[in-house]
């Protein structure tokens, strides 16, 4: 019979005390594929030793022998992420590929610790080639708290017996098997659990319960403000007025809107024009809704009615794509007013300006990635079609919060995006999202990590939203 287990949890309230000036330093290790582990590493840099985020497949030194396994892992999964719009043939090799790192079904409860391929093969590198190991060993010379971002980090920590507490931070509403090692109760890899859902998927896998954290997932610092979210709770006030320009929902939910905002009243008019945001994955898949909502946007981005802004991130062929696309909707004149392509030279350049554009952002137009965390910050979300098994589940969880929907068809998005807004629909999903989802996961990592491992695991609070 196996032991009850235990969870670890971490949450605070707007009125606790922030944590000292002298913030902890940990070593905050990501990976460069794609946004979804490197976003959330960059919400703790100001943790990172040194200010910086380690990049294991990037870092001064790598070896060739480990640079070449990372490089081959990235450019099949790019590849593979653009191969899944060609027609028939990108379906079905998509479907092959995304059966290795299926998520199984949560019902009904049973054992699901038995490694899967996917994890083997990991396990397989990190042994017989030493995979890693030169990373664990620079970074065993000052041993630290080491924080991943990407589960492979923590294997290879662990394997090569880093000396300092590890740390795996989950980047999804749900996982599979390849996120806990091959011997889940012989290893020392710490995780911090987005939700109540990874907790519990995480046991079922095999991990012990006093090494499991509910600390929410990392929100950017400068979009939450300090622990009493002064910022972000008047980032959603001035949005909410842009989403509910009839007040229906202010006027049957003033009551919820005063308590969670902590204001008298919404101010009379917003700061900003109602702006949409649409943001690729970082391989680029789905441009071409991107085009899609520029051609069918055109007359209310000309009459001031809209304003739209397009995630290019780091690709310059993006950035390039959505300014042809703009000029060929004779909306050239608009740039820099209302449209506007978010582009930058490096991944910390781009994280920036796209924290900053969230701001004035008041509907996210993604993919359920790692950005379905960010309904947290009050902004409604339409859903892109996701890719692959952990975006369904992140689709799923962001529908039961109520804080987002699926995209009707792009080409008439100047009909039902406006129904959806006059409606105060839009008003309510805000709301739902910064009411029911974690906002506290930055600080909440913070303050474990501040901890000597026994005092942290030791450590009770009430679960506050």
């Amino acid at each position: 019979m196996r032991p009850i287990v235990t969870v670890v949890v971490f949450w605070y309230t707007g009125t606790m005390r922030a944590s000292n000036k002298s913030s902890p330093k940990a070593w905050v290790v990501s990976v460069d594929m794609g946004y979804g582990h490197q976003r959330p590493a960059h919400s703790l840099h100001h943790l990172a030793a040194g200010g910086s985020v380690v990049v294991a497949n990037a870092y001064p030194g790598i070896p060739a022998r480990d640079r070449l396994i990372w490089d081959k892992s990235q450019s099949f999964y790019e590849f593979i992420s653009r191969f899944k719009n060609i027609p028939l043939v990108g379906e079905w090799a998509f479907s092959v590929y995304d059966r290795f790192q299926a998520i199984p079904q949560f019902y009904p409860r049973r054992d699901l610790s038995k490694p899967n391929v996917q994890l083997t093969q990991i396990y397989r590198l990190i042994k017989r080639r030493q995979w890693g190991r030169h990373l664990i060993t620079q970074l065993a010379r000052e041993p630290r708290p080491l924080i991943a971002t990407f589960f492979a980090i923590a294997f290879m920590a662990d394997e090569f017996s880093y000396p300092g507490e590890i740390y795996c931070l989950v980047t999804d509403t749900d996982i599979s098997r390849t996120w806990v090692p091959l011997r889940p109760t012989a290893s020392r890899i710490n995780y911090f659990a987005p939700n109540y859902r990874v907790v519990e998927r995480l046991k079922r896998y095999g991990v012990s319960g006093d090494r499991i954290f509910l600390t929410g997932f990392p929100l950017p610092p400068a979009n939450t403000g300090s622990l009493s979210l002064g910022t972000l709770r008047r980032d959603v006030a001035y949005r909410l007025v842009n989403l509910d320009p009839q007040r229906l929902y202010q006027s049957r939910y003033n009551d919820i809107i005063t308590k969670y905002l902590q204001v008298k009243q919404l101010p009379r008019r917003g700061n900003h024009p109602l702006t949409l945001m649409f943001s690729v994955g970082g391989a680029g898949a789905q441009r071409e809704i991107g085009a899609t909502i520029v051609s069918s946007l055109k007359r209310e981005i000309t009459d001031g009615r809209i304003r739209l802004v397009l995630i290019a991130g780091i690709h310059n062929s993006l950035s390039t794509y959505f300014r042809d696309c703009v000029r060929h909707c004779g909306l050239s004149k608009t740039l820099g007013r209302g449209v506007e392509i978010v582009f930058a030279r490096s991944k910390e350049a781009y994280f920036d300006a796209f924290n900053r554009a969230l701001r004035t952002t008041d509907i996210l137009w993604t993919k359920p990635s790692e950005l379905s965390f960010y309904c947290a910050l009050g902004i409604p979300i339409v859903l892109a079609p996701p890719i692959g098994s952990q975006e369904v589940f992140n689709r799923t969880w962001l529908r039961t919060v109520g804080a987002a929907a699926s995209q009707n068809p792009p080409e008439y998005t100047n009909e039902w995006l406006f129904d959806w807004v006059e409606s105060g629909w839009l008003a309510e999903a805000a709301m739902q999202g910064f009411v029911e989802a974690p906002k506290f996961g930055t600080h909440n990592i913070e303050k474990i990590i501040q901890k000597k491992p026994t005092e942290a695991r030791k450590v009770q609070m009430v679960l506050q939203y």
